[in-house]
């Protein structure tokens, strides 16, 4: 079984290396790495050249934002399941891509995530651990979500349901996670493994950052339906809520 793994990176001179290192030191085989650059003018590209042997398709060209960059790397994809990993992202160990296509192998579900933890920039420090927790439908009435670098899904799912909203800047992948899930329903798989270090300090987490993020926040929860008991804003507090447990439990 294939897998493409999609990064996209913007001006990233100081964490694109050890995204791709983690990539290719991966135990599993058949791995289609695709990197999507939007013309970084810094050593970005000049990083990713040295490894032009061993990924599949390289792409450096200006995009309307991430989500921009994530379509385009949908659309040149050809695993039967795709993931991403972002340039300031590694995968926790060698063995998490084959623990995610063993899933895959013997449970035929359409999709699987798993665990992140957010670690600091400068002393790789744990600051927060997303743990996901098993799959229930309803938890998204509780501003519940999968974290978006750990999930992985079919291609065939994409070419049925779509990928990432561009109408969205920040939110983006949380419409994602509701449209395949909650909205149609594709059959889930929960690994309870750290899957993903994701370096703290992204654009979603920029705190210049938040109020966009809650407004499109809100709007993905009242396109879906969402609200219930407690409405539109209930659910958004319930996700901020389910946030910060997120920071006191930063034990592996």
């Amino acid at each position: 079984m294939k897998i493409s793994i999609i990064t996209c990176s913007y001006n990233a001179v100081d964490t694109i290396e050890e995204t791709i290192k983690s990539v290719l030191s991966q135990n599993y085989a058949d791995i289609e790495y695709i990197i999507i650059d939007g013309l970084s003018n810094d050593s970005t590209i000049n990083i990713i050249k040295k490894y032009s042997n061993k990924i599949y398709k390289f792409v450096s060209e200006k995009d309307s934002g991430i989500y921009n960059a994530m379509n385009k790397g949908l659309e040149i994809a050809m695993g039967d399941v795709v993931g991403f990993l972002n340039a300031d992202d590694v995968y926790f160990d060698e063995a998490v891509i084959s623990n995610v296509i063993k899933i895959f192998e013997d449970k035929k579900v359409d999709s699987v995530y798993g665990d992140l933890i957010y670690v600091s920039k400068d002393d790789n420090k744990i600051k927060r651990y997303w743990k996901s927790g098993n799959f229930n439908i309803n938890n998204f009435k509780r501003g519940w979500m999968p974290p978006h670098p750990s999930f992985f899904a079919r291609k065939d799912i994409y070419k049925k349901y779509g990928g990432f909203n561009e109408n969205y800047r920040i939110s983006a992948d949380y419409e994602l996670m509701v449209k395949l899930l909650y909205k149609n329903k594709i059959s889930t798989f929960y690994l309870p493994k750290l899957l993903v270090k994701m370096k703290t300090g992204g654009v979603s987490n920029k705190v210049s950052q938040t109020l966009k993020r809650l407004k499109e926040d809100y709007d993905i929860i009242k396109k879906y339906n969402l609200g219930g008991f407690g409405g539109e804003l209930g659910v958004m507090f319930k996700k901020r809520f389910y946030k910060i447990n997120q920071y006191f439990n930063k034990k592996l």
